[in-house]
């Protein structure tokens, strides 16, 4: 049996504020994740949760103060090379084209220019950009950007991928576009994702398992929800089904006090 993709154990993250003797604030306390090759988990929860915190653990961007990170049995030391990183901001270089963003990975890997190029046209055509790619970041609109930072994380083929609410910023019609984009692109050749949202309704329509946290501080999952809604999946078509709203209706139960809690918090 093949180890899990990614293997968030038994982590914490405490933070201390100032000099030496400063206010510490644990965000997560004793949670664990583990996400299966393959396997697309979105992870959803009040607020200041610590949805954030994890991912960046996950990357390798964050030590945790207690805990183990394994990706594919392995133990994490470092920055995760095994991921990609998809940020709630994109990331894109405003010197440089369409183009030259998706492949500049590439080229800081050494694969010569004309190969990276070549690479990088296939991949504007598989974002739908074909033609765009001399288009610099101020040219494009807020859903083209999202399109050119998905393929410059994929075209490096990252085994993980890691997913910071990549389309929050986007209208409605567009993040139902690129959410049925990432998931065409995903079942090409499935990664294992981990996926953080505020968005239920996101989150059940996307993945085959979402994790709820709990409201920090010291927050940790409180439940976990298998998503058996059939695939291929249309996020529009699937937002009407029955078994959608049905578990819409239980995973809020559970998290509605949370979120109540987290809100609670933030106007104290």
């Amino acid at each position: 049996m093949s180890p899990p993709a990614l293997a968030l154990e038994n982590i914490t993250c405490t933070f201390v504020s100032g000099a030496r003797g400063g206010a510490r604030y644990t965000a997560v306390r004793d949670t664990t994740i583990v996400v299966a090759p393959g396997e697309f988990v979105s992870v959803v929860g009040p607020t200041g949760c610590g949805k954030s915190t994890l991912l960046n653990v996950a990357a390798g961007l964050l030590a945790p103060s207690a805990g183990t990170v394994r990706v594919f049995g392995e133990p994490l030391a470092g920055v995760n090379r095994r991921a990609g990183y998809l940020f709630q901001q994109d990331a894109l270089m405003p010197w440089r084209n369409a183009l030259e963003n998706i492949t500049v990975g590439l080229e800081f890997r050494g694969v010569p220019r004309e190969t990276a190029q070549e690479q990088g046209r296939d991949w504007l055509r598989r974002v739908g950009l074909a033609g765009f790619g001399d288009r610099y970041p101020h040219q494009l609109s807020g859903g083209m950007r999202k399109r050119v930072a998905l393929a410059q994380t994929l075209i490096l083929d990252p085994q993980i991928l890691l997913m910071d609410e990549p389309f929050s910023a986007l209208d409605v019609q567009t993040r139902q576009l690129m959410e049925n984009e990432l998931l065409e692109l995903w079942s090409a050749n499935r990664k294992s994702v981990v996926f953080i949202t505020h968005d239920l309704e996101e989150a059940i329509a996307l993945s085959d398992r979402v994790v709820v946290l709990s409201a920090g501080p010291e927050s940790h999952p409180i439940g976990e929800y298998a998503i058996d809604i059939p695939r291929p999946r249309d996020v529009s078509e699937a937002r009407l089904t029955r078994r959608f709203l049905e578990l819409h209706a239980e995973i809020w139960h559970a998290m509605k006090a949370e979120v109540l809690k987290g809100y609670a918090r933030q106007l104290q």
